[in-house]
């Protein structure tokens, strides 16, 4: 890529047995206040009760993850998980941008009514650390900017909730993906991981709810 140059390539990956709803490849990907505009609605309250369609996001620079499901009470049904996935020769801006992109055309296709996105974990590497907490940033504002209400889930919680314990591996969230959502197959760990966060929010949403409507938000 030249300089100067505004086309810019990312995947999207989905899961297997899906239609896509959008091309695999965006090119020459431009914002601007005007198309911003355009999914710019303000936040609305949600009822607790009835059916709902929540999204999970695990960010992160090189693939971030997405999980559509909808929940009925204790019913939970799979409706489509992939992940976004910018080149890695990309510089970091293009990356974040090709992030945002990516979600806002899943967001549009999909058209979830909440969103939930993993908590940042903390770890020595203080770079990697900053560098994920801009691409959780461009989680949030995505369905933001379509005026989703996002929740936050800490990795631990969202493990406890669908494992049962706090510090279970990757593949024990698998298998339990397996029996609670049977119709899925996530292409990837982050799209299986972002399934566990929007069931997590389906567990914790009404709670989470609640406390929006004490503190006034």
């Amino acid at each position: 890529m030249g300089p100067g140059s505004a086309t810019h390539h990312f995947v999207l990956r989905r899961a297997r047995g899906t239609t896509p709803h959008f091309p695999c490849y965006f090119r020459s990907v431009s914002v601007s206040p005007t198309a911003a505009s355009r999914y710019h609605w303000p936040m609305t309250a949600l009822p607790i009760r009835g059916p709902v369609r929540i999204i999970g996001i695990d960010p992160g620079l090189r693939r971030t993850g997405w999980g559509v499901i909808e929940a009925e009470g204790n019913r939970l049904i799979y409706v489509a998980c992939g992940s976004v996935e910018p080149p890695d020769d990309l510089p970091l801006a293009s990356r974040l941008l090709a992030i945002h992109e990516g979600l806002a055309a899943v967001l549009s296709s999909h058209q979830p009514m909440e969103a939930a996105v993993e908590q940042t974990f903390v770890n020595k590497d203080g770079v990697a650390t900053l560098k994920l907490g801009q691409a959780r940033g461009v989680a949030m504002l995505a369905p933001a900017m379509f005026g989703i209400s996002v929740a936050e889930y800490a990795p631990n919680q969202v493990k406890k909730t669908v494992v049962g314990a706090g510090h279970a591996d990757k593949h024990q969230i698998a298998m339990m993906l397996k029996i609670l959502l049977p119709k899925a197959e996530p292409p990837s760990a982050d799209a299986a991981d972002a399934l566990a966060i929007a069931i997590t929010h389906a567990h914790h949403r009404q709670s989470t709810a609640l406390r929006l409507k004490v503190v006034g938000i």
